[in-house]
C-alpha cells in the first residue's frame, strides 16, 4: 500500500495514536447504525493489552493486530466469524491498560444447527474468548464484559478518554523488564517545570501544534480536561532490605503523604547499591484525559514536556509552540512504547 493511500484512510477523531488503515467499507460500517437480528446480543468488550508485538490496535492485512486476534479468538468461541470495533484506535507498540470495544454475536445451537439460543452470559463471554486468547501469545486479555442495548457504540458513546504515558529517568541502561514499556531519558528531569508547563496547555486550544500530519480530525480544537505529571515507584519493585527497614521507620513516624518524594526510599533513582543490585530509575508518569484527542497529540504533548524537564525547553517556549499552531514548532514526538491508553469513561445503561 502506497504511503499517499495509508495517509487518505487514516482517522484521529476520537483517538490520538492511530492512523486507520481499514477500508472505507468498514469505516462506513462503523458509523452507521446497525439493525439488531433477532437473538443477536451486542456485548461491550473491556481489553488489555500489551502493543509491543501488534502493527497496531485495528483490523489490518498481513499484519498481526489487535482486533484481528480479538476477532480469531471470538471466531473460535462461537463458530462463525465476528466484527469488532474498538473505542480508540492505537499506533504499534502502544499498551492498554483498558481499551473498549464491542461485538454482536448470535448464539446457535451445535447440536441444532439453525436454532438461535439464549445469549451467553458475560462471565461465560469472558473466560472462553481469554481461554483462546491464552493460545495466541497471550498479549491481549479480556477483562470485563457487559451486555449493552443494540445502538450502545463503544466509539461514538465514549465520554472520556485518559491516557498515561511513563518515562525513567536516570543514567544506568533500562532493565529488560522495562523494555518497550517506557521511554528511557538519561538525563534528570525536573517535574516542577514540567508541571508549569502542563498549566499552560491544560484546556480549550487550537492544538495544530501537537497534531502530526495526515490528521484527519476536521478542527483543531480540543479541550484538554487534564495534564500533569507525577513521580511514582518504578514497577515492578522489589524492595531491599534497607528500603523496606525504611519503610517500616515511616510507619513509626506517621508519613501521612505517600505521594511525596521523600516518602518513597526507591525514589531519587534508589540509595542502596550491593553488588548484583541494579540502581532504580526515577518513573515519572504523564496523565493525559479529555474526551477526543488530535493524531499523535499525546505523544507530541509529552515530548515538549520532556524537553522542559531536561532544560532544553524554558516555560514561556511552551506557550510560544502553542501559539505557532504548526506541528513543525514542537519537540521531537514521544516514542510509542511509553503510552497506555487507561481507560474509557461511558455512560452507562
Amino acid at each position: 500500500m502506497s504511503e499517499n493511500l495509508k495517509h487518505s484512510l487514516e482517522s484521529c477523531s476520537q483517538s490520538p495514536e492511530r492512523s486507520s488503515k481499514i477500508s472505507k467499507t468498514r469505516e462506513e460500517q462503523e458509523a452507521e447504525p446497525m439493525s439488531q437480528p433477532s437473538g443477536r446480543q451486542r456485548y461491550l468488550i473491556a481489553i488489555e493489552y500489551i502493543g509491543t508485538r501488534f502493527s497496531g490496535s485495528q483490523q489490518q492485512s498481513n499484519c498481526r493486530t489487535v482486533v484481528g486476534v480479538l476477532e480469531e479468538a471470538f471466531r473460535k468461541f462461537i463458530g462463525q466469524p465476528v466484527s469488532i470495533f474498538c473505542s480508540s484506535r492505537t499506533d504499534a507498540g502502544v499498551h492498554a491498560l483498558s481499551n473498549v470495544c464491542h461485538v454482536d454475536i448470535e448464539r446457535i445451537s451445535k447440536r441444532k444447527p439453525g436454532e438461535v439460543l439464549p445469549p451467553h452470559e458475560p462471565t461465560v463471554v469472558q473466560k472462553a474468548v481469554n481461554h483462546f486468547l491464552q493460545k495466541n501469545e497471550g498479549d491481549v486479555m479480556v477483562v470485563d464484559v457487559r451486555k449493552v442495548p443494540a445502538d450502545f457504540h463503544a466509539r461514538f458513546k465514549a465520554q472520556e478518554r485518559t491516557y498515561f504515558y511513563r518515562l525513567l529517568s536516570g543514567p544506568e541502561p533500562l532493565s529488560i523488564f522495562e523494555k518497550d514499556r517506557s521511554w528511557h531519558v538519561p538525563e534528570d528531569l525536573d517535574i516542577l517545570a514540567m508541571q508549569e508547563a502542563c498549566k499552560i496547555l491544560v484546556g480549550h486550544h487550537d492544538f495544530s501544534s501537537f497534531r502530526a500530519a495526515g490528521c484527519q480530525a476536521k478542527s483543531p480544537i480540543r479541550t484538554l480536561d487534564e495534564l500533569n505529571v507525577s513521580e511514582v515507584i518504578s514497577t515492578p519493585n522489589f524492595p531491599t532490605i534497607p528500603e523496606r527497614k525504611s519503610n517500616l521507620v515511616q510507619e513509626d513516624t506517621h508519613c501521612t503523604n505517600k505521594s511525596e518524594t521523600n516518602c518513597h526510599p526507591s525514589f531519587n533513582g534508589g540509595t542502596y547499591q550491593g553488588f548484583g543490585l541494579r540502581k532504580k530509575h526515577r518513573c515519572f508518569v504523564v496523565t493525559a484525559r479529555a474526551r477526543a484527542f488530535l493524531y499523535h497529540q499525546v505523544r507530541l504533548l509529552v515530548g515538549v514536556l520532556k524537553c522542559v524537564g531536561t532544560g532544553d525547553l524554558k516555560i514561556p517556549d511552551v506557550e510560544r509552540i502553542l501559539n505557532a499552531k504548526t506541528v513543525t514548532a514542537a519537540s521531537p514526538m514521544a516514542p510509542a512504547c511509553g503510552l497506555y491508553l487507561g481507560h474509557v469513561r461511558y455512560d452507562l445503561p
